[in-house]
């Protein structure tokens, strides 16, 4: 019998398989140092590596996992030599020291990070060829936040060793999501359905009991699933890091865990034998078939979508406007001009967030004061840089408490090179992600779903790119675009593209140049932003009310030419010329009136 249908057989036998402990917080006790770079013990001390092995094994664990977590390039760099040597020795270890108790050896491989999803392949499969050389049959993938390159890894494992027991497990926050914003019960279907896995799960980050409130909210019937929990929550004590969690209540806690389907279990972090002698003590009582009940359904919070957005639902041309909030406490001239651009036809209010990377007023608490003492919709944007999920999804509260239904994502512009030695960047995920992140908080009743807009640059000179990323954003919950500035004929031909190959809805961009200086300046020093030189020329010498005569003149050609290419206008406001937008705004009016009646 191959050892993978011989660990089915024993699942199936005794409703599940127990794994060991936490190495690295192990090891990391046993000498009282710091536990990274414990994989070099492998080498260093293997009769001690052994040791700690040999400890989990008489306290009960059936499998044990390689002391390699971290052995890979990328945390030990400059030589492949060395890897291979900790990967070799590490299974080695685990194999001799196993043998005698005939437990299942797994080749434990770590997170890749940094890499692109064919890198990250790329990794997988040299760290993995190296265990194979070594006589690795089984492995387990653990503490991942995302799916890259694991079901392509899964599959090349399965082709090279069709005996292989593959499992393959993400560190989830206690809310239910990685640090990377995707969800784990989707992260788990995603891997399953790819055919070549045995077990799939969640390992790290939270406790029993938080993992077990997890589990209880998913609906996972019919896939086996690994449950590998920390003990407890850290505390950190003169850089060290403990563990406090009670073995019995761990051990009562994961023995639970098996009993209501858990096909594999173990431990994580702070875990030590005597948590895995207690699990195997509750496991007589609490022993169950294997199998993974079906749980509750997912609760949607129903909410109506904003005015702005059942408009473009029903095929209606909509306005968006928008303007950068102040720089100081003073709001009198932007409400103002927020309660001119309603009554004047404006569908939607857009907010930016603290662009060029310079700190305004909230957008989103700037919206959420428009919408409440306005009643005009508003769509604040929030950037990637400056937020991680915490700060992200308690936003997103606050917007669903304000009635506030959409939402425009951007990464956001990077800190100038000045200042970052004083103001540091956050960037946790990139529009897309958080766009996924913010979509599945919706689908699963975390909160209030919003519909998703982005930015698509038609100013780009490599507009492929551009489509590609934004047919990954629309795959990631986007519904709709807003464009930058179409302001050359380059421009509108790239929106004529987007037309033909995007799905979602497009606002196309209108920004009224306002003098010779204001051109120039948008074309050297503003980011995707290109004005065709025929622009710049009629504009040289004109004082200001004939520039904005002709601002109005141009904006509203612009618009009458790609109107039909697009399902309304974003037209950004220059410096606080609210009486000019208000012009464009009445000939943009009667422009969709014309437009509705033909």
């Amino acid at each position: 019998m191959s050892q993978r249908e011989e660990i089915r057989s024993k699942i199936r036998e005794q409703g599940c398989l127990l794994f060991d402990g936490g190495m690295g917080t192990y090891y990391s006790a046993r000498l009282r140092t710091p536990g990274s770079g414990c994989e070099r013990a492998n080498i260093d001390k293997p009769m001690l590596v052994s040791a700690i092995h040999n400890e989990y094994l008489q306290a009960g664990c059936e499998a044990i996992k390689t002391n390699t977590f971290a052995a890979n390039r990328i945390v030990y760099p400059g030589s492949d030599d060395y890897v291979k040597q900790l990967l070799r020795a590490g299974y080695h270890v685990a194999h001799r020291t196993a043998a005698p108790y005939h437990a299942f050896v797994f080749a434990d491989i770590g997170p890749v990070t940094g890499l692109s999803d064919e890198e990250t392949f790329e990794e997988y499969r040299f760290l993995v060829d190296t265990f194979l050389e070594s006589g690795a049959v089984n492995f387990l993938f653990e503490t991942n936040a995302s799916p890259a390159g694991l079901r392509e890894i899964a599959a090349y494992i399965r082709e090279k060793q069709p005996d292989a027991y593959i499992i393959v497990s993400f560190a989830l926050l206690p809310e239910g999501y990685t640090r990377d914003g995707l969800f784990g019960e989707d992260l788990v279907r995603t891997i399953w359905e790819g055919g070549c896995v045995d077990a799939v799960g969640f390992n790290c980050v939270i406790g029993v009991r938080q993992m077990k409130y997890l589990l209880d909210s998913m609906n996972l019937g019919g896939i086996p699933l690994s449950i590998m929990p920390n003990a407890g929550y850290p505390v950190v004590i003169d850089n060290r890091t403990f563990y406090d969690s009670d073995p019995a209540y761990f051990g009562a806690g994961l023995a639970e865990i098996a009993r209501e389907g858990a096909a594999i279990i173990g431990g994580c972090c702070g875990t030590t034998p005597r948590h895995i002698e207690e699990t195997r003590r509750a496991l007589p009582e609490a022993a169950g078939d294997g199998s993974k009940p079906v749980r509750r359904q997912e609760a949607v919070i129903e909410v109506s979508p904003s005015r702005f957005s059942e408009k473009l639902s029903r095929g209606e041309k909509v306005i968006a406007i928008e303007m950068d909030p102040p720089k100081d406490p003073d709001l009198s001239w932007f409400m103002e001009g927020a309660a001119a651009f309603k009554y004047a036809g404006a569908d939607i209010m857009t907010i930016a967030d603290c662009p060029s990377a310079r700190a305004r007023m909230d957008s989103s608490m700037l919206a959420c004061k428009v919408r409440r003492e306005l009643g005009l919709d508003v769509l604040p944007h929030m950037t990637c840089r400056d937020r991680n999920l915490n700060a992200t999804k308690a936003l997103l509260l606050g917007l669903s408490a304000e009635n506030v239904r959409d939402v425009l994502i951007v990464t956001g512009d990077p800190i100038p090179t000045a200042e970052r030695d004083e103001v540091k960047s956050v960037y946790q995920f990139n529009s897309r992600k958080m766009a996924s992140f913010i979509s599945g908080l919706g689908k699963k009743g975390l909160i209030a779903p919003f519909s998703i807009f982005g930015a698509l640059n038609v100013n780009a000179g490599n507009f492929d790119v551009q489509l590609r990323l934004a047919k990954e954003k629309e795959a990631a919950g986007m519904i709709g675009f807003l464009t930058q500035p179409v302001l050359s004929d380059q421009a509108e031909e790239n929106l004529r593209r987007a037309r033909e190959e995007l799905r979602s809805y497009l606002l196309g961009g209108l920004m009224p140049v306002v003098s010779e200086r204001n051109a120039l300046f948008m074309n050297s020093e503003v980011n995707g932003i290109t004005v065709d030189q025929s622009i710049i020329d009629r504009y040289r010498g004109l004082d200001r009310g004939p520039a904005e005569d002709l601002a109005v003149k141009l904006t509203v050609e612009r618009a009458e030419r790609i109107a039909p290419l697009v399902d309304g206008f974003y037209v950004i406001t220059p410096f606080r010329r609210v009486e000019l937008m208000l012009r464009i705004l009445r000939e943009l009016r009667r422009l969709i009136g014309e437009e509705s009646t033909r």
